[in-house]
Order: structure tokens, then C-alpha cells, then sequence
């Protein structure tokens, strides 16, 4: 077969992943506070973006920036005769009759206000200049609106374990060789002040004798919060139980085999630590009361409020009001008056055109992805909203399965899209605060034949099943399928044991060994 060339035309539609779409794309999967961070890096390179003024301005503010409490009579009059002010009746009447002096007010009224407090006085300049500098510089100061008070500014440093531990190391550790092994010690620790070091291998590398470490290491294992410098479970429990007096040969026993603990077998706890069922119960009493990670209550880290992107109310209809929140909408703006006014100055031809031309662009690129960003958020919203109304309406039980498809073919859109919309989202609901995700659960057959059970509901019948039961009638898997299966759920055992795997609940056999020790112990 002989090769040649020849020559086609054919037309065909392709999409062509610009970089400005990849963005528009990677700001729909953005949370509150990474859009923020965003724009803010815009705002700082593209000067035609501006973020928005807010609106709620502090009303008897005039152009200038002066307000009518501090501003004198003669710029009031200036101000009003300059914007050609209305006539007032009520202003006019209120100024004849009150043309009097403050000093003559205060005398006729009796309403001199100055010797009331004569030791509260504002510092003068001459008597503390720095603090009268410092106080003006605080939010709420003079010359700063009260609005930008922000408690947190005032809020104490949190003491950190380390910072903690190193307060109480001279008290314990003497020695310049034991205080250099004492901080390595420290710096070993994780966050639930557990030591994850060898002692071998960290008094090699500091050039000691391994008992010097151990002897070091002893001495710390004795400060503030017990059970620091643990070096597993037992041993944190230890310290604690040997601070309290409690660490007697059958305890002992028991911290030795915490697995059996672990697994509910009394049986085999009471024929190793040699004690009868009440002494049992006392000691597991005392376990419960340590603390398995004492140094959890020093955590730098500090918690942060969810914001929700959506906010959901009744509406007086009967229906539900969807909105998005205004706190987690950038407001962003296009200065066309700034682009207009260098534009005319610039040449055509040159680079400073160029560079406002594209800046242009990018600035109205950016507003035009928030606007369709926040329209697609209220189009999932909404149609899950629609797709979910019984569980706003009655609770967990009443929640549907639901899947990406299902929304996506609602609002005519694609599966990813929603998929992007619901990561890291937050609905505001009169039942509380969920993730969007959150409503996407898979479906579980009826045993009546009708619709399917959300798996979500599901967990939530077992885990109520399992919290009411009694401790001589708890219920097994078999058990807890036949009941579901009355209330029209067709589940099969093994569903049953990894949605309570899941939520970390224990079998039957361990559960009635813990609810009957429970009950003996609160008789």
C-alpha cells in the first residue's frame, strides 16, 4: 500500500484550560479565610483593586470626617450655609431658646460635672505623656472609633508546657550538666508530655553516663502536671497512681496488662492482680480518675469559630430562607476612575498602558469569578436545602440519601462543580451547624420496598439503640438488625459492625461487662 500525503478540513470544539479558569476553578473550593488571603495578595499587586468601604458608616459623620459631637457652632453654620441646609422649624425654635453658654448652663441647671469626680481626671500631657500616648493608640482611644475594640488584643499568653516545665526545672534539677539534660528532655516531648527519645542514644550525644540521663529523668518525672516524662501509657498512669499513694502491687498488676483492660475481660484482671470484683471496681475507679495525656491542657493552638457560608432560616411561609453570609463575602471593587485618570496620561503604545490594560482585566476577572463563585454556592445550597427539607424540618432520622449526581443534574450543573462547592463549606440551619458534605450520605434498601434510608440516620437509630439498652439486656448485632429491619431498614449484620466500629463503640460482650461494672460501682 503506497503512503501519500493529503489534506483535511475538519472542525471540532475543544476546551482550553486557561490559567484565569484554573483560578476560577481553584476559588470555588476555597474556604473563607484562604479567599481572603487571596485577594488580599491582589489587592496588593493589581492597584485598580480596592476592598469596599462598609456601608454601616457611623451616622453625623460629615465629608470632612468630622462628627456633629465635635464639631463648633461656627463650622456647623459653615457647613450647613455652603450645602445650602433645609430649613428646620424644630432646629431654629431649639437655637433661639438655647443660646446660651455652656459655663451659664451649668450654673442655671446645676449640671457642672467637673468637681463631681476630682480624682478620675484624664492624665495631662506633662503629668504621663507616655501613657496618654498609649492610651490613644489602644482601640477606642481618642481619635479611634470603639468600633475596632477587639477583646482578643487583651487576652493573656498562654503558658506552653515546655514554658510551664521550665519554671519548675531549677526547683528539682541543680547542676550545670543536669540543667543541659533536663532541656534536652524537654525539647523531647510531644504535645501530650510523653518522651519519645532513647536514653542511650541522648546521653551519647551529650557526652554523659546513661544512669546521669535516667537519674535526671527521674527527678523530672516528679513535677507539675503528673505523669510528664512518661515514656508509655503505664508508666504515665504509674506516676500518677505513685503521686497519689495508690500504686500498690495490684495496681501495678493492672497497669502491666491494660490490654485486658482494654478488652472488658475482668475475669482474667481479677485472677492476675489477685483481687475480688469490689476491689476491681475501686481500681478501675481510680484509673478513671488520671489523666491518660497530661499535657494536652497546655496546646498552643487556639481554636477557631466556623464561620457558615450559608445561613438557613424559616421563612414565613413555611418554607426556608437560604442567604449567604454577608461576614464571608469578599467585597472587592474595580477603581474605573483611577484606571480612566492614568489611562489619559499614559501613551498608547507603552508599558505603563499596557500593564493598567491588563490589570484592568485581571481586576474585572476577579469580580466577575466571586459574583459566579457565590451564585453556584447558592445553587447547591438551595437544591440541598429542597433535597432535605424533612431532616430541617424532624432531625437526623428524617435525613434522605443523597448523592453529587443527584444535585448536579438539579441545578444543571457538573458533578466535580458541586463536588468543589460542598469542600469545606458550612450551612448555619436551625439544627445546628453542618458541613455540606455532611447531607450527601449513601443509600440503604427498605425492607418494605419503598424509599432508601440514609446510612447517617442509620448510625444515628444504632447509636441510640445502644445508649438506651439496659446492662442485662444489651443488644447484640443480630439483635440490633432485627430491629431495624421492623423499623423497614434491610441491613445486613456485617453493615452493622462497621458502622459501630465506626463510632468507636464496643461489642455486645464488652459493653455488658462495662455497663454492669458501672452499675455496681454507682450502687
Amino acid at each position: 500500500m503506497a503512503l501519500s500525503a493529503s489534506l483535511f478540513l475538519r472542525q471540532s470544539q475543544t476546551l482550553a484550560m486557561t490559567p484565569q479558569l484554573m483560578q476560577s476553578i481553584q476559588l470555588l473550593q476555597m474556604t473563607h479565610f484562604e479567599l481572603n488571603q487571596f485577594i488580599e495578595l491582589e489587592v496588593e499587586k493589581n492597584p485598580l483593586l480596592e476592598f469596599a468601604a462598609n456601608d454601616d458608616t457611623a451616622a453625623g459623620t460629615d465629608r470632612h470626617g468630622k462628627d456633629d459631637l465635635h464639631i463648633t457652632p461656627d463650622e456647623r453654620s459653615d457647613r450647613d450655609n455652603a450645602e445650602g441646609a433645609t430649613f428646620d422649624p424644630l432646629g431654629d425654635v431649639y437655637d433661639s431658646t438655647t443660646s446660651i453658654t455652656g459655663e451659664r448652663m451649668s450654673e442655671q441647671l446645676d449640671a457642672n460635672f467637673e468637681n463631681v469626680f476630682p480624682d478620675d481626671t484624664t492624665p495631662q500631657r506633662a503629668d504621663a505623656p507616655e501613657l496618654l500616648s498609649q492610651w490613644k493608640s489602644m482601640p477606642g482611644g481618642e481619635g479611634e472609633s470603639s468600633d475596632g475594640y477587639d477583646l482578643d488584643d487583651f487576652v493573656a499568653n498562654r503558658v506552653t508546657l515546655r514554658d510551664f516545665l521550665n519554671e519548675q526545672v531549677p526547683f528539682s534539677v541543680h547542676g550545670a550538666a543536669d540543667l543541659l539534660i533536663a532541656q534536652h528532655l524537654i525539647d523531647q516531648l510531644d504535645e501530650a508530655g510523653y518522651l519519645h527519645a532513647d536514653i542511650a542514644e541522648m546521653a551519647e550525644r551529650l557526652g554523659c553516663a546513661t544512669t546521669d540521663v535516667a537519674r535526671v529523668l527521674n527527678s523530672l518525672q516528679q513535677l507539675d502536671p503528673p505523669g510528664v516524662f512518661a515514656r508509655t501509657l503505664s508508666e504515665c498512669l504509674a506516676i500518677q497512681l505513685r503521686a497519689r499513694n495508690r500504686l500498690d502491687p495490684a495496681m501495678a498488676a493492672l497497669l502491666d496488662n491494660l490490654e485486658l483492660l482494654a478488652r472488658r475481660d475482668f475475669a482474667s484482671l481479677k485472677r492476675i492482680c489477685g483481687v475480688d470484683e469490689e476491689d476491681l471496681i475501686d481500681m478501675l475507679a481510680e484509673i478513671r480518675k488520671l489523666d491518660p495525656k497530661p499535657g494536652t491542657g497546655f496546646e498552643a493552638s487556639h481554636s477557631e469559630a466556623i464561620m457558615p457560608d450559608i445561613v438557613v432560616r424559616p421563612a414565613h411561609d413555611g418554607s426556608w430562607a437560604v442567604e449567604l453570609n454577608p461576614d464571608t463575602l469578599p467585597r472587592v471593587l474595580v477603581n474605573q476612575t483611577y484606571y480612566a485618570t492614568v489611562s489619559r496620561h499614559a501613551p498608547k503604545n507603552s508599558a505603563d498602558h499596557a500593564f493598567l490594560t491588563e490589570c484592568l482585566q485581571t481586576a474585572n476577572w476577579l469580580t466577575r469569578s466571586l459574583d459566579q463563585r457565590a451564585k453556584t454556592i447558592m445553587k447547591v445550597a438551595t437544591e440541598i436545602v429542597r433535597q432535605q427539607d424533612a431532616f430541617l424540618m424532624n432531625g437526623v432520622d428524617h435525613l434522605r440519601p443523597l448523592n453529587l449526581k443527584t444535585v448536579a443534574d438539579a441545578i444543571k450543573m457538573h458533578e466535580s462543580t458541586v463536588s468543589r462547592v460542598t469542600s469545606n463549606k458550612y450551612m448555619l440551619t436551625p439544627r445546628g451547624l453542618f458541613e455540606l458534605k455532611y447531607f450527601f450520605t449513601v443509600s440503604i434498601g427498605s425492607a418494605e420496598g419503598g424509599d432508601g434510608h440514609s446510612a447517617e440516620s442509620v448510625r444515628h437509630r444504632i447509636r441510640n439503640m445502644i445508649v438506651l439498652e439496659s446492662p442485662n439486656a444489651v443488644l447484640s448485632d443480630d439483635d440490633i438488625v432485627d430491629l431495624l429491619k421492623k423499623g423497614g431498614v434491610d441491613i445486613a449484620r456485617r453493615t452493622v459492625a462497621k458502622y459501630r466500629e465506626a463510632m468507636n463503640i464496643p461489642s455486645s460482650v464488652q459493653r455488658r461487662r462495662e455497663k454492669k461494672a458501672m452499675a455496681k460501682v454507682s450502687a
